[in-house]
C-alpha cells in the first residue's frame, strides 16, 4: 500500500514539475513575444510610483495582456525597484520585456509635452507641442516671441511649466551670431545665470540642446563652445590638399561665409568652390553678408538692402573693398558648411546670383553672370510689380 502510495506521490510530482516548467515556459513567451497594442501610447509615470500601480495602468490601456505576469517579469529581472518618473513612448506591439525596459532605464522623457525654444536668423520662438504617440509626430499647441514688446504668454504655456515631466530644449539655427544667441537666451526664462561676455563669432556650434529647468545658461554656452571646437578640428583634420585657407580659423571665417550665402543645403559645396577659386586666383570674395556684418557687428538683422555708399565705403568686413577673407566669422556655421569650406568640390565657378527659386545660378565666366544677374533683376521687377 506504501509502496503505491508512494508510487502514485512521484508519479504527481513528476507531473506537476512538468506542468510548472510548462507554465514557466509559456509565461516567458508571454513576456517576450510581441504584446497587444495596436497602436503607440504615451506612459506618464509619476514620481513615486510602484511597478504594481504601473502594472495595472498598462492593463486598461491594453498594453499589456496580464498585469501580475508583467509584474512577475519586472520581479524576476530584477527591476522592479528601478522604475523612473516621467513620460514614455511605449511602441505599438512592445512586449512586456520592453515596456519594463523602457521604463526602467532611465534618460529624458520620450513623449508628452515638449518646450523647444528656437533661435533663428530673423526671430526667436517658444513652441510648446505634445507628441502623437499614435504617429509619433508632433502636434503644436502654443507658439510666442519672447522678445515682442506687447508679450501675452500662453496659458498653455504657463501650464505645462507646472507639469514636473515637461522637457525643454534650445535649438539654435545654424547662421546665427554669437550675440543673437546670447541676447535670445537672456530671454528664455526657463534656464537661470548670466553670460558675462558674447562668446567669439562662430564658435558656438548649432545644434539641438537638451535642457533642465532652471539650466544655467553659461553652462550651456560652454557645451555650445566645446562642440564647435571639436567640429572644427575634425573638419580640418579631414581637409583636401588643395583648399585656400591656412589655418583652422581660416576655414571657421570661409564656413560662416558659406552658411549666410545659401540656405539649399546642396548648393553649399558649390558656394564653397566659388570662394576657393576665388581666393586662389587673387580675386576679391564680393559677398553681401560681410559687407552687412560690418554694418551690425552680429546684432540683429539689417532690415534693409545695402546702399551704394555702404558697398564702397572701406571696413575689415567689406570684401567687395578688402583681399582674402574678413578678421573673424560672421556667423556661427553648421558642420556641412565646415566641411564644405576644407573640402569643395572642382569647379570653374567663379561668380553666382539668385535665381529666383531659392538657390542660385553659377556662372564660369563675367559674361554668363551678367545674364544670369540680368534675368534675377527682372524676376525682382516682376515680383515688385505683383
Amino acid at each position: 500500500m506504501w509502496r503505491a502510495i508512494a508510487s502514485n506521490a512521484l508519479t504527481f510530482l513528476i507531473v506537476a514539475v512538468f506542468l510548472l516548467g510548462g507554465v514557466i515556459l509559456w509565461g516567458q513567451r508571454e513576456y517576450r513575444s510581441e504584446g497587444p497594442l495596436a497602436e503607440g501610447i504615451c506612459l506618464r509615470v509619476p514620481a513615486g510610483s510602484t511597478m504594481s500601480r504601473i502594472s495595472r495602468n498598462l492593463e486598461e490601456q491594453g498594453a499589456v495582456s496580464s498585469g501580475p505576469l508583467f509584474r512577475m517579469g519586472a520581479e524576476y529581472t530584477e527591476k522592479s525597484d528601478d522604475l523612473k518618473a516621467g513620460s514614455f513612448l511605449i511602441p505599438e506591439g512592445a512586449s512586456m520585456e520592453e515596456i519594463v525596459d523602457i521604463i526602467t532605464r532611465g534618460g529624458a522623457s520620450t513623449c508628452g509635452t515638449e518646450v523647444v525654444y528656437r533661435i533663428g536668423v530673423t526671430r526667436s520662438l517658444v513652441e510648446v507641442r505634445e507628441l502623437d504617440p499614435a504617429t509619433n509626430e508632433f502636434q503644436e499647441t502654443a507658439e510666442f516671441n519672447p522678445a515682442e514688446a506687447d508679450l501675452m504668454v500662453p496659458a498653455e504655456y504657463e501650464k505645462v511649466r507646472e507639469e514636473p515631466d515637461t522637457r525643454y530644449r534650445v535649438s539654435i539655427a545654424e547662421g546665427v551670431t554669437s550675440w543673437q544667441i546670447v541676447d535670445s537666451l537672456k530671454r528664455f526664462d526657463v534656464m537661470s545665470g548670466e553670460v558675462d561676455e558674447v562668446p567669439a563669432e562662430g564658435m558656438l556650434a548649432p545644434d539641438s540642446y537638451e535642457i533642465t529647468e532652471g539650466a544655467d545658461r553659461g553652462e550651456l554656452i560652454a557645451r555650445m563652445l566645446e562642440a564647435q571646437e571639436a567640429r572644427v578640428a575634425a573638419a580640418w583634420a579631414a581637409r583636401s590638399d588643395d583648399i585656400a585657407v591656412e589655418s583652422p580659423e581660416e576655414a571657421l571665417i570661409l564656413a560662416s561665409i558659406i552658411e549666410k550665402e545659401t540656405g539649399v543645403p546642396e548648393e553649399r559645396g558649390l558656394v564653397a568652390s566659388v570662394f576657393t577659386n576665388r581666393l586662389n586666383q587673387g580675386m576679391r570674395l564680393q559677398t553681401d553678408p560681410t559687407v552687412i556684418y560690418g554694418i551690425t557687428e552680429g546684432k540683429g538683422v539689417l532690415g534693409r538692402g545695402l546702399r551704394q555708399s555702404e558697398l564702397r565705403r572701406e571696413t575689415p568686413y567689406n570684401t567687395y573693398v578688402i583681399d582674402g577673407l574678413p578678421p573673424t566669422p560672421i556667423a556661427n556655421p553648421g558642420v556641412a558648411s565646415l566641411e564644405a569650406a576644407v573640402n569643395p568640390p572642382e569647379s570653374d565657378y567663379l561668380f553666382f546670383v539668385a535665381d529666383g527659386t531659392g538657390g542660385h545660378a553659377f556662372a564660369e565666366t563675367l559674361d554668363e553672370h551678367n545674364r544670369n544677374v540680368a534675368k534675377w533683376r527682372q524676376i525682382e521687377a516682376e515680383r515688385a510689380n505683383q
